[in-house]
């Protein structure tokens, strides 16, 4: 009898129920890692993960979305066409999964999915602490958020270098499944450089696939080394008609620090570009161009007055490495160049008709980010924000996009307005606008420049 298997990737929050196997490990006696030394002790790995899982916090969110629902019949007799949907205010709530990266200032690292639309974040601690929370910002295209807790005798987790694990190595998965409570399983990295998820929108994916069990409600938690030094964000699963295949996917710490660098600094995420168009290197591309390599990033085309031209780049080019690291394939060169800040230098191994040679890069910036506004203050809550100009060629704070009915539409912001200052103190960039509304008291004044003219928009 024929079975169908239909394969879905799954972010680990606990809407969905699917379980993952967990591998047994079995390691001799004698093994170099950090298990328990006495002499007359099975060997455990108690020691690290007593010291590392304080720094693996549970995340609990509530919230509302927008939803459609069908219509009532009953509303057509009272003025609604027929046929006209609704939109209605749905509650929700979920669990995650997070970690302190900064004991000090309080900063939590999560995934974007588990804290996207909350209005409200309490972060429990392994002894029981609970502490709601600030959402600083986050990036939903690489699926990474950052939160702040005022610190309070924290504990927090110190970051391995991605780049140098290899498959193979073991690995502990920490976080808090189907909200269970903390949980920790583990395993070994089965692949690196994972793509093509479509996990998240528009998907800059470079993911570690490890088979240590990961649940739903495990998103955002801890994957780490045998040291204690978190290697990855626990982000998504596969999960093939609901079965136990034990495959799961982390973002790499690398690639995460790039991240939350850029958020804790700027509010959002400042893309690097290369300015290149190009495919993933394969064995037809490699027999046309007579290459025996079948792997790296193939350059088709090099944009006129961009980064890659400034550098030094060709079409025909192959790109191999990104600082030293190896890179697959386009899709995972993409993905590194869109986590690095712009302005970044980059060092690229190229090969270029069949010599290797090295070409130094500086980023260019990709289009203005748009950041949810809802990150900067609860009243601009469905509003979306990108540094800007006026019409007259004044710099400031774009609103892009002002949803109806929402809290930004209540206190009079429309669709176009630039934000010029607030208590006639000058914004120009989302950043500047965050550190005013954070530092001003009592009544807010937004100076608008609305079609030519300038208003004033309060908020209580």
């Amino acid at each position: 009898m024929s079975v169908s298997v239909k394969t879905k990737i799954i972010k680990l929050t606990t809407i969905s129920a699917i379980v993952l196997s967990s591998l047994s490990m079995s390691l001799p006696a004698h093994a170099a890692f950090p298990f328990s030394s006495f002499k007359d002790e099975v060997p455990s790995l108690a020691p690290m993960v007593e010291r590392v899982t304080p720094a693996v916090v549970n995340i609990s969110v509530k919230g509302s979305k927008e939803v459609k629902a069908g219509m009532d019949p009953f509303q057509y007799f009272f003025g609604q066409r027929r046929g006209q949907s609704q939109v209605q205010e749905k509650p929700f709530q979920g669990l995650g999964s997070g970690v302190v990266i900064d004991k000090d200032k309080g900063y939590i690292v999560t995934n974007f999915h588990v804290i996207n639309d909350a209005d409200e974040i309490l972060v429990t601690l392994k002894d029981g602490r609970k502490f709601k929370a600030k959402k600083l910002g986050g990036d939903e295209q690489s699926d990474i958020a950052v939160l702040k807790i005022e610190p309070d005798n924290l504990t927090e987790m110190e970051l391995a270098d991605s780049d140098k694990i290899r498959v193979g190595d073991f690995v502990v998965a920490i976080g808090n499944p189907f909200g269970l409570g903390q949980t920790v399983t583990s395993g070994i990295v089965s692949a690196k450089g994972r793509t093509g998820l479509n996990t998240s929108n528009g998907g800059y994916e470079d993911f570690i696939q490890t088979d240590a069990a990961i649940n739903s409600g495990n998103s955002g938690g801890a994957l780490v080394n045998l040291n204690g030094e978190l290697v990855g964000i626990n982000t998504a699963i596969i999960a093939p008609g609901g079965g136990n295949v034990g495959i799961g996917f982390a973002i790499p710490s690398v690639m995460m620090n790039n991240l939350i660098e850029q958020i804790i600094e700027f509010g959002e995420v400042k893309r690097g570009v290369l300015g290149i168009q190009g495919a993933n290197m394969d064995s037809d591309i490699a027999a046309a161009f007579g290459l025996k390599l079948a792997q790296g990033a193939f350059v088709q085309q090099v944009m006129p007055d961009s980064s890659a031209e400034k550098g030094g780049l060709k079409s025909g080019d192959v790109i191999t490495h990104v600082d030293g690291v190896k890179i697959r394939s386009f899709t995972e060169l993409r993905s590194k160049v869109a986590t690095k800040g712009a302005g970044t230098k980059v060092e690229l191994q190229v090969l270029r008709d069949g010599d290797e040679v090295d070409v130094n890069v500086v980023l260019g910036a990709a289009d203005q980010p748009v950041v949810t506004a809802e990150n900067i203050h609860p009243s601009l809550k469905g509003a979306k924000l990108a540094a800007g100009e006026t019409k007259r060629g004044e710099a400031g704070v774009v609103v892009s996009e002002v949803a109806e009915r929402s809290p930004a539409a209540m206190v009079g912001l429309e669709d176009g307005d630039v934000i010029v200052a607030v208590n006639n103190k000058r914004v120009i960039s989302v950043t500047e606008l965050r550190e005013s509304l954070e530092n001003s008291g009592g009544v807010m004044a937004l100076n608008v420049s609305r079609g030519g003219s300038s208003l004033f928009i309060l908020i209580r």
